[in-house]
């Protein structure tokens, strides 16, 4: 059995190269590959590939062999359902309960999301928008206290993700880029008010916008 460190190393590498699209939807995942791929021996492939297999990433069939996980539009619909109803009861706990830190919070990654450098359109900038886009929900979500809701939450995110990073056209981004921070920040203005009505269809609005983006850029 491989080291803890080193498997969950391995692990890291290929996730990154599935979300990258490196590795691609569908893709089978050969053990001998993968080695020569990553320079490291069997065991720890063989145990990275059943913790992506845990998250969804991969998908695995004793006997069978191993895949990088498909994607759909019905997958990608069914995670942003589940995703409204956890996250809109997030955020009405939140503004409920969230303190002056939470509050702080949201403001200082609010900030970093707008802060976001439209003169350099390339993918990379993109997904580093996507990953400062998670922190703020993050940091919005946070203050409901109810860590086990934030998790699945979370792991719902963490797949949504692989659809964001194999997107490969964006069109209008600094217009479009300039209401996506308006709409941010409204959800943000309405929640930080206690506005919890307004703050929850907002959420609403930009799961099913968000959605309806992703699914529009792949084939049925």
């Amino acid at each position: 059995m491989s080291s803890p460190t080193l498997t969950d190393k391995v692990s890291k590498m290929i996730h990154q190269d599935i979300l990258n699209g490196s590795l691609t939807p569908g893709k089978k995942l050969v053990v001998a590959e993968l080695k020569e791929r990553y320079n490291v021996g069997a065991s720890p492939i063989r145990e990275a590939l059943v913790q992506l297999s845990w998250s969804k990433y991969v998908k695995l069939e004793p006997q069978k062999g191993c895949w990088v996980a498909s994607i759909s539009q019905d997958e990608l619909k069914e995670l942003f359902e589940g995703l409204r109803i956890v996250g809109n009861a997030l955020l009405q706990k939140a503004i409920s309960h969230g303190d002056e830190a939470w509050e702080l919070n949201v403001l200082t990654h609010f900030h970093k999301l707008s802060k976001i450098n439209l003169n350099n359109l390339s993918k990379e900038m993109m997904i580093d928008r996507e990953e400062r886009h998670l922190a703020f929900h993050s940091a919005l979500l946070e203050g409901a206290n109810a860590p086990i809701m934030y998790q699945f939450h979370q792991d719902l995110i963490n797949q949504i993700k692989r659809y964001s990073h194999l997107q490969s056209t964006y069109t209008n981004i600094t217009d479009e880029h300039i209401k996506y921070l308006e709409e941010q920040e409204s959800i943000m203005k309405s929640a930080l008010s206690r506005h919890s009505t307004q703050a929850i269809e907002l959420l609403e609005k930009h799961y099913i916008k968000s959605m309806n983006r992703l699914a529009n850029s792949f084939a049925a």
